[in-house]
């Protein structure tokens, strides 16, 4: 089988309330109507999972998917990242925001795109922390309400769908949030400072993230520059009014919001404050994200223009 070719597709089976596992079989149908050769290697588990993408790369392949939503798609190009590869993604998760961004809006353009073989070289977002230890993911992230509702919503909220799993999470741990004190820090740039009590604080690469909430509708995916986003504290019946009017448009609508487009962000908060980056809770804070510019080869549609 010719590795340059054949589409190695990870499938989290536990995605969008288990409907990853429900589309294999139309995904495999899909593939074999296209040409395309695939292989669907079992993974039960996150250490079985990064076991199989290892052993991919140490047989050839060169075209590396993940089936399921943009945790599933962190957790692949985490574990290949550096990799001289192309990765895809097919979007069957809770929240699909990575592959939106892209362009891809379902499983069959998704298999559609991949056999094509064109690819949008995307920028990276690295995480360090205090003790040398790094992650990354791609889409966004974020310190507050944000980060406790993703904490929830891989928890009793894992099954509902899309945005109603984020407000779900969000106005459950809203009950007793009283906010987070953020400091802001940009380093190597002229940008000012920001420190202040918040009702989240978020580093993005895309425009939009937890099912499709539009946080940072300027941001593009190969710019070089992240999206920072500082939204001050609430009372708690305009948080409830501000969640019901996201659900409605998927904006969050706030008088006390800060933006800062910059290459690097350092955040400081009391110890225990909790960062995820695309739904995955990723360490606490203090950590420091910068940018690694155009650093992954995404099969993507052709952009129009």
């Amino acid at each position: 089988m010719d590795n340059a070719r054949t589409a190695v597709v990870f499938v989290n089976r536990l995605a969008g309330a288990g409907r990853a596992a429900r589309k294999i079989a139309e995904v495999q149908a899909a593939f074999r109507e296209r040409g395309v050769p695939a292989e669907f290697p079992a993974a039960d588990s996150t250490d079985q999972f990064r076991r199989e993408v290892r052993l991919a790369l140490a047989a050839g392949r060169k075209t590396l998917v993940a089936m399921g939503g943009d945790g599933t798609l962190q957790l692949l190009v985490r574990e290949a990242l550096g990799s001289a590869v192309d990765f895809g993604v097919i979007p069957c998760g809770g929240g699909n925001d990575f592959a939106a961004a892209l362009g891809i809006r379902g499983s069959k353009q998704a298999v559609e795109v991949i056999g094509g073989g064109r690819c949008r070289q995307v920028d990276v977002l690295r995480v360090r922390f205090p003790d040398g230890e790094e992650t990354a993911y791609l889409g966004g992230g974020g310190v507050g309400l944000d980060a406790e509702a993703a904490r929830h919503a891989s928890g009793r909220f894992r099954r509902w769908p899309g945005r109603w799993r984020y407000l779900a999470s969000a106005v459950r741990a809203l009950c007793w949030y009283p906010g987070v004190a953020v400091e802001a820090e940009f380093p190597g740039s002229q940008l000012p400072g920001i420190r202040q009590r918040a009702l989240l604080a978020a580093v993005l690469n895309t425009s939009s993230y937890g099912g499709g909430l539009r946080l940072a509708p300027d941001a593009r995916l190969d710019d070089g520059l992240l999206e920072f986003v500082m939204v001050g504290m609430l009372g708690r019946a305009q948080v409830i009014r501000s969640l019901f009017w996201l659900m409605a448009t998927g904006e969050l609508r706030a008088a006390q919001k800060e933006r800062r487009q910059a290459r690097s962000v350092r955040l400081l908060a009391p110890p225990g404050a909790l960062f995820h980056g695309d739904g995955e809770i990723l360490g606490k804070l203090p950590l420091e994200i910068e940018v690694l510019p155009r650093a992954v080869s995404m099969l993507a549609p052709a952009r129009p223009g």
